[in-house]
């Protein structure tokens, strides 16, 4: 008997280069540093780490001229990814979180004697997950993608093994994070029985054909709009919205500071850009379905995110609510996207896009200075702490009081503009009471940072000079500060010309139009 040939799907290597720098090279880290193990100290695996985030950047240009030359997609691996401008502008958004992270976790491991390799290998494969589900053409595929990115994840909040909270923050994340998983997976099985397809594209195609029992999904199928509630539910967790947000506090508090500052952008961008591809990819013409329950989410987001951000005495609590609000925020921007209005689409695209790219430098930057501050034994992060940082470290405060007004929304940063572009697409979709409850919601986050202002400005610490028995001097650790100074860097480059790379942004703001 002759054989039978199975068929394979092709595998453009050399269009996978963002996958394969992060996913193989975290497994290179680790054979690299078992079979020498000199190279699990001395900064190799942050400086390693680094250079794949850098290259992975870099390889995103000649993607770019590839994806243009096909008119601005290619699909690969039998339709299970889609490489277009939305993919790249958020995998190269990515790609700056890993960078980021691997110069914060550098000093920190060193500061607190934990330094090896798993950190960082870790990293790279939660980033791998969120690349994976940004460019997911399939449910199945994003599911795949929100496991690798969180499994990580969980492991490495709960890394540092000599804080109990570190290890209470990793528990409290995977019990509720599968929880949200099992209901996203439910989600998935729905839409398929409703649709016959978990390819976002059959979907979209299949959501207005009457199947072989004569019934439309999108008019007939109550297994629809459960499957959408599912999966919204699963998305909401990841993105930490309100009222899936009840983990974000503890685990942002608990967890080691640089981990925290990498879920608050490289894992929060990965599942935005998961959230956004399948509502507007596969759902986007049900909208009028789905947009209640995003504009709901982003309302109670900013709401809760806001209030009770400013009854906290916990710096890390405080940027955990202010992470709730700025949720909010991307979901308003996402509500637009879904209008049938293209124009009003389009700008809701945009929004959502250039608020994750801007709110990634300020968060990674904030969290930073939050790493420098806490000192040995990543604890001193009452608001406290930052009594008179002013005098102590006084280009660390201005530092990070930029990043802080940039979260305010104040003009001159990208924050404000970030901000502005998300009211502008409110207001143009007509949705005023969510511009309204923006606006609102803004002035009440500036009360949040003007209290770690005064605090560092106006308050005198309780001793005059640090204490030599509690966590030690303030220090400015070199690849630390570097990280903090290129996000403020970029944080005032995008306030003063928020059109540096327009026409980039632009693309990618239409790869969902029809």
């Amino acid at each position: 008997m002759l054989a039978q040939t199975i068929a394979t799907p092709e595998v453009p290597w050399s269009l996978l280069w963002p996958f394969l720098l992060m996913a193989l090279g975290a497994v290179v880290l680790v054979t690299l540093t078992s079979l020498v193990p000199s190279l699990r100290t001395r900064g190799f695996a942050a400086f390693y780490t680094a250079t794949m985030a850098v290259g992975s950047v870099v390889s995103l240009y000649w993607i770019w001229n590839r994806v243009q030359d096909e008119g601005g997609r290619i699909v690969v691996l039998d339709g299970a990814l889609s490489l277009d401008y939305f993919f790249l502008f958020t995998a190269g958004t990515i790609s700056l979180a890993v960078f980021f992270a691997a110069l914060l976790l550098d000093d920190f491991l060193r500061r607190e004697g934990l330094d090896g390799p798993e950190w960082y290998v870790l990293i790279m494969l939660s980033a791998a997950g969120g690349l994976m589900m940004a460019a997911a053409e399939d449910l199945i595929v994003t599911f795949l993608g929100l496991e690798i990115l969180s499994i990580s994840v969980y492991v490495l909040a709960a890394l540092h093994l000599r804080r109990r909270d570190s290890q209470e923050a990793g528990f409290k994340y995977f019990v509720l994070g599968a929880l949200s998983s099992a209901f996203f997976l439910y989600g998935i099985a729905l839409i398929y029985g409703a649709t016959g397809s978990t390819r976002l594209s059959e979907i979209d195609a299949a959501l207005f054909i009457s199947n072989a029992r004569g019934l439309t999904p999108a008019e007939d199928s109550s297994l629809l709009l459960a499957g959408m509630a599912l999966l919204i539910v699963g998305f909401g967790f990841k993105v930490s919205a309100a009222p899936f947000h009840m983990w974000t506090p503890d685990v942002y508090q608990g967890a080691p500071t640089p981990i925290t500052g990498f879920m608050a952008s490289a894992v929060k961008v990965g599942a935005f850009a998961g959230f956004t591809r399948v509502f507007l990819a596969a759902f986007g013409r049900l909208g009028n379905d789905w947009r209640p329950v995003i504009g709901a989410m982003a309302l109670l987001s900013i709401v809760i995110g806001s209030f009770l951000a400013i009854k906290q005495d916990n710096v890390k609590r405080m940027l955990a609510y202010s992470s709730i609000s700025h949720a909010g925020f991307i979901l308003i921007g996402l509500h637009s996207a879904g209008s049938i209005d293209a124009a009003v689409s389009a700008l809701g695209s945009r929004s959502v896009l250039f608020y994750l790219f801007a709110y990634t430098f300020m968060v990674v930057g904030t969290f930073g200075v939050a790493t420098l501050v806490g000192r040995h034994g990543d604890g001193a992060h009452g608001l406290a702490d930052y009594a008179g940082l002013s005098s102590r470290q006084p280009i660390l405060a201005g530092l990070l009081v930029v990043l802080l007004f940039a979260q305010a929304g104040i003009p001159f940063t990208s924050g404000f503009w970030a901000k502005f572009g998300v009211i502008e697409a409110a207001v143009r979709g007509e949705s005023y009471v969510l511009a309204g409850a923006a606006m609102v919601a803004a002035v009440v986050g500036a009360y949040l940072y003007l209290r770690i202002i005064v605090s560092m400005y106006l308050t005198q610490p309780a001793v005059e000079a640090d204490d030599v028995a509690g966590p030690g001097p303030i220090i400015m650790a070199p690849a630390a500060t570097m990280a903090i100074f290129f996000a403020v860097a970029a944080t005032l480059l995008w306030g003063v010309l928020p059109d540096v790379g327009g026409d980039v942004l632009r693309d990618a703001a239409t790869s969902f139009l029809r």
